[in-house]
């Protein structure tokens, strides 16, 4: 990989990661629900006009994808991000995908589990564990439920994802926002209060968050990622991302406040360790992973 290209791998890590902290402070001013509608609707605006088009015979797939990925997804990450004490442990536990992909490629794609998958597997959730016995996230249980939902949820997205066949980074995620956009912002209007209060009432600094996550975590990030993967291997460019939750923690730590202990260090590494594993030996099916 050139210089310039492993510069553009932080730059999309750090695009990835600095979403955390812009979710943590735009939910300052606006619910989970409310901020991620705002978040696809804003994408939907940028990426609508170019790229939403129909796509013959796979338009089942892609909406489901916009279902499962943008409501269900990035509902639960939110709504987990704004219910954790803190930014890093949330970072970490988002990581539960890869073992949750590694699973269901089992049961739904007839793939096999060598003995290294599973020891990746088993690292990652004792990892999981262990932070959840971190005082800071035990306080939190509810947070841990919704960000383990959300893995779960983006791993069924992967296994979706392997049906598409020539679908682009950019008409993937304008789909995505047309389907997330109005369902999220039905959910915050069944479940939240204080929508018109919170819009009307927010500083310009608050509207940073979801404009952010939109701009930053979607079409910078992932238009990166879908870059190199069309010029290097996915053996090689699905590690260079695991470097998003280290940053976040950092970012989390030096710009959030978030206070680091030893179980939230040790688990954290537990599950990285085992990501990678997973991400290593199963190149095939992250390349999916890399297009939402």
């Amino acid at each position: 990989m050139t210089p310039r290209d492993l510069l553009l791998a932080l730059l999309a890590n750090m695009a990835w990661a600095f979403n955390f902290i812009a979710g943590k402070y735009g939910m300052q001013q606006f619910e989970p629900l409310l901020f991620t509608a705002l978040r696809f609707s804003l994408l939907l605006l940028l990426l609508g006009p170019l790229f939403l088009r129909p796509v013959p015979g796979q338009m089942r797939t892609i909406l489901t994808i916009g279902l499962v990925n943008g409501v269900i997804h990035f509902g639960l990450m939110f709504a987990g991000l704004n219910a954790g004490g803190d930014v890093s442990s949330i970072a970490i536990l988002t990581q539960l995908y890869v073992p949750f992909s590694a699973l269901l490629a089992v049961l739904f794609l007839g793939e096999q589990l060598g003995w290294r998958r599973i020891g990746g597997i088993g690292v990652a959730f004792a990892g999981v564990m262990l932070i959840g016995f971190d005082p800071v996230v035990f306080q939190h249980p509810d947070a841990v439920v919704l960000i383990t939902g959300a893995a779960l949820a983006m791993a069924s997205t992967s296994i979706l994802m392997r049906r598409l066949k020539g679908v682009g980074v950019f008409h993937l995620q304008a789909w995505i926002a047309l389907v997330a956009a109005p369902g999220l912002l039905m959910l915050s209007l069944l479940l939240e209060d204080g929508q018109w209060q919170a819009l009307t009432g927010a500083q310009w600094r608050y509207w940073l968050g979801p404009a952010y996550t939109a701009i930053g975590g979607s079409i910078i990030g992932h238009g990166i990622v879908y870059y190199l993967l069309t010029r290097y291997p996915v053996g090689l460019t699905n590690p260079l991302m695991l470097l998003t939750p280290v940053l976040a923690v950092i970012f989390g730590v030096t710009l959030w406040g978030d206070t680091l202990t030893w179980k939230l260090v040790v688990g954290g590494l537990m599950v990285l360790a085992g990501v990678l594993v997973i991400t290593v030996r199963m190149p095939r099916l992250f390349r999916a992973r890399q297009v939402y």
